[in-house]
């Protein structure tokens, strides 16, 4: 075989196993409810939807109350449960109970099928 003819097929090949395995994006944060900066009433549930689908056993968040009138600058963990959705791009965050008056933050991490953790926070204030 010439050499320019294996240098074809070599070439033939890498293209076609390059666009046979599937793309390994990370998760991006699309949006949320309530969106990063909001201002509002107090969320019975926290949705992040997310741009691929996640692997639920990876993937988890945290919320986070940051400020709240007459509370000291500590951070207080919030007692709440993380499930999934009916959409494999949404993660569902539950407070154990409801949200009084302040700010709060959701650490969130999420994992898709390339396994690579992807992390982020989205604030938002809960007002009267």
């Amino acid at each position: 075989m010439s050499m320019l003819k294996t240098t074809l097929l070599g070439a033939a090949l890498w293209v076609g196993l390059s666009l046979s395995l599937p793309a390994s994006a990370h998760p991006k944060l699309l949006s949320s409810i309530p969106a990063a900066g909001a201002q509002g009433a107090a969320p019975a549930v926290i949705e992040l939807h997310f741009s691929e689908n996640l692997l639920t056993q990876f993937s988890g968040a945290k919320l986070i109350m940051t400020d709240m009138p007459g509370m000291p600058n500590s951070p207080m963990p919030v007692k709440a449960s993380v499930s999934a959705s009916s959409d494999p791009k949404v993660m569902l965050i539950k407070p154990a109970s409801a949200l009084t008056t302040g700010s709060y933050r959701v650490d969130w991490r999420a994992v898709s099928s390339d396994t690579h953790p992807i992390t982020g926070n989205v604030v938002f204030r809960v007002q009267p």
